[in-house]
């Protein structure tokens, strides 16, 4: 059964300071909601709503309509959430495309004109960070890969290989000679402690 979330929920604005802190958590977060965890859809939510509100808003054309296909978004997120695998993409990029097919399917049903080209759905306004900002996500960036060096070797290796060379579960699976639910299994953990020990500094 699927969270249930308001459709007229204001969403949240997300500013991450670190995209591949930011990226690790919500993989993290995406996981467990597809282990039916609710309070790991809601940080999902939490997270994204912003984003893909966003690209909903630009397909259907007015508030009232993008706030229902939202609603419609992470219901599709808690049945397919599961089916994520962070080798394939990144986490915000999957959500997105869930995002933009499920506004594209609205504004079709209904005869409708997009508000903006389908193309531009996903374009969200990202202005170059200044100096200071670009040294903060330098100096997160080394303590996200010391974290990452904290881990034990088998889930440093799986996470560092899954998010940085794309690799899938079932692709380090086979490499490593273990079962599927076992590679699972540590990457998972390994980024709960990653975000353990992001967070605690």
């Amino acid at each position: 059964m699927a969270a249930a979330i308001h459709p007229s929920y204001q969403p949240s604005v997300l500013t991450p300071s670190d995209q591949a802190t930011a990226r690790a958590h919500l993989a993290e977060a995406l996981l467990r909601t597809g282990e039916e965890d609710r309070s790991a859809l809601q940080e999902v939510y939490r997270l994204t709503s912003a984003k893909l509100f966003g690209i909903c808003l630009r397909i259907c054309g007015d508030r009232s309509s993008a706030e229902d296909v939202l609603h419609e978004v992470y219901l599709t997120i808690w049945k397919r959430a599961g089916a994520f695998e962070p080798g394939r993409a990144s986490p915000i990029s999957w959500l997105a495309t869930i995002a933009r097919n499920r506004a594209i399917d609205w504004v079709r049903a209904r005869g409708a004109r997009p508000s903006h080209p389908i193309e531009e759905a996903d374009k969200v306004a990202d202005p170059s960070p200044d100096q200071l900002t670009r040294i903060e996500r330098e100096e997160e960036s080394q303590h996200l890969h010391d974290c990452l060096d904290a881990l034990d070797e088998r889930a440093r290796d799986a996470i560092r290989t899954a998010f940085f060379d794309g690799v899938t579960y079932a692709e380090l699976a086979a490499r490593k000679g273990i079962p599927l639910g076992t590679m699972k299994s540590i990457v998972r953990r390994g980024l709960l402690q990653l975000r353990g020990c992001v967070d605690g500094d």
